[in-house]
């Protein structure tokens, strides 16, 4: 960056003296032709005022003395009486010239053009005389042009010094301007004391920290839930297996520990499970190809192997609805629906119901799963998608719950750039929507 900014110093700095250069060219070019034009006519009246006093004697002197300027006298009938670059006799009439048609008419006339004669871009400038006859005085433009190409090899020389001190000027102040930026402090980006452009970056960055350690947070929580979920049906396998190495158990007994022991090792396979669904969802879903899947089907089909479990919680479950089709992974949005579905069945009442609706609507697919159960809190509606979070522990522990499930519906629908919405009051019941 440095050097960018420092190139860029300079590349303004040389366009800068160019343009410059021409400008200040063309403005003593414009002075030295004006300065050419004003001498012109002076000379012209001069030696006007001269052949009027001495006549045709004062052209022959002033030829003797090899003046640059030339002179032209035409006669009122446009012939050639004098001109001091070459014979009159080998000229042409000279009437219709701008600058001599001009001067017949009002007494003076002007032109620039290229010179016949010569062949050299000229400035004409012709006064008549009492007599009628016009005196025509002629400067080369190209001779101011030349003044003016002479100031080129100086201005050159005050560039090229201009061009390194601007360098030399341009690296201690490019040094100036990125100083505070190499002392950034970038663990405490609203910290620095730095221009104000930069303050849309350092917010940002600012964002990103704190979303690193809101991520950092999680995980170390997420660590040791897990930590704390494995130790305790590990704890309980352990503890019953070694009752039982050591013969404290009655036979009739056995089955009961040997029981326990697999309903723990059950547990800690559904959590295992879990937690490597959650892994694959943070990765985004891994390499499965989304699929057309109808929705309807695959909840009925979701609630069928669902049957035993309602059975057993004494809760029937109703589908309804249409057959609707989206395009996502169908593994994962059977996790989803089995996954809210279950839940609605585990934390239900005795006799209680579980209604599913499936179709579409004015803002999309939805599956609406409602049920008759416990309920949430409203303060605690917000969490109930955070991993291993529970709203009743003590019946998750009872129903065999990972507090995972859940978490699961939410990397799912985010999968699957979907909404879900919660509407639960304790006691009376929770509606979950699953938007697409």
């Amino acid at each position: 960056m440095r050097r960018k900014i420092q190139r860029s110093m300079i590349l303004v700095i040389a366009a800068t003296l160019l343009v410059s250069m021409a400008l200040l060219t063309f403005v003593v070019y414009r002075q030295n032709v004006g300065l050419m034009e004003e001498e012109a006519r002076q000379e012209a009246g001069y030696i006007c005022a001269a052949i009027e006093a001495s006549g045709s004697a004062y052209l022959e002197e002033m030829d003797a003395q090899q003046e640059e300027t030339r002179v032209t006298w035409i006669g009122s009938d446009g012939d050639v009486l004098y001109d001091s670059s070459e014979g009159q006799e080998d000229m042409e009439n000279h009437a219709d010239r701008p600058e001599v048609r001009e001067a017949f008419q009002s007494g003076a006339g002007q032109d620039i053009r290229e010179s016949d004669t010569l062949g050299r871009q000229m400035f004409y400038y012709a006064q008549r005389l009492s007599d009628g006859s016009v005196l025509r005085v002629s400067k080369t433009i190209s001779s101011a042009l030349g003044s003016a190409l002479q100031i080129l090899p100086g201005m050159a020389v005050i560039a090229v010094l201009m061009v390194g001190l601007a360098w030399m000027l341009s690296k201690w102040q490019v040094s100036k301007l990125i100083e505070p930026i190499n002392k950034l402090d970038l663990e405490h980006p609203l910290e620095n004391d730095v221009y104000e452009e930069l303050t849309p970056l350092l917010e940002s960055m600012d964002k990103q920290n704190k979303e690193k350690e809101a991520i950092a947070n999680m995980r170390k929580e997420f660590s040791a839930n897990v930590s704390h979920e494995l130790k305790t049906p590990l704890t309980s396998i352990s503890g019953y297996a070694e009752i039982m190495m050591n013969g404290l158990v009655r036979p009739e007994d056995v089955r009961g520990f040997s029981e326990r022991i697999y309903n723990e090792a059950s547990r800690l396979i559904v959590l295992i499970e879990d937690i490597i669904r959650l892994s694959k969802l943070d990765e985004g879903g891994g390499e499965v190809e989304k699929e057309e899947v109808d929705l309807y089907a695959l909840t009925r089909e979701v609630c069928s192997r669902l049957a035993h479990k309602a059975e057993k919680h004494s809760v029937h479950v109703e589908v309804s609805g249409e057959p609707v089709s989206i395009v996502g992974i169908r593994q994962v949005l059977n996790e989803m629906i089995y996954n809210i579905c279950e839940n609605a069945i585990k934390y239900n009442k005795p006799g209680g119901k579980v209604d599913v609706w499936v179709g579409s609507t004015l803002k999309g697919v939805k599956v609406i799963v409602t049920d008759t159960g416990i309920g949430i809190p409203e303060d605690q509606q917000e969490r109930i998608f955070e991993r291993f979070y529970r709203v009743d522990k003590s019946h998750s522990k009872e129903t065999g719950g990972t507090g995972l499930g859940l978490s699961i519906v939410k990397h799912g629908a985010i999968l699957h750039n979907a909404s879900i919405h919660v509407d639960s009051s304790l006691g009376k019941g929770t509606r979950m929507e699953l938007t697409f």
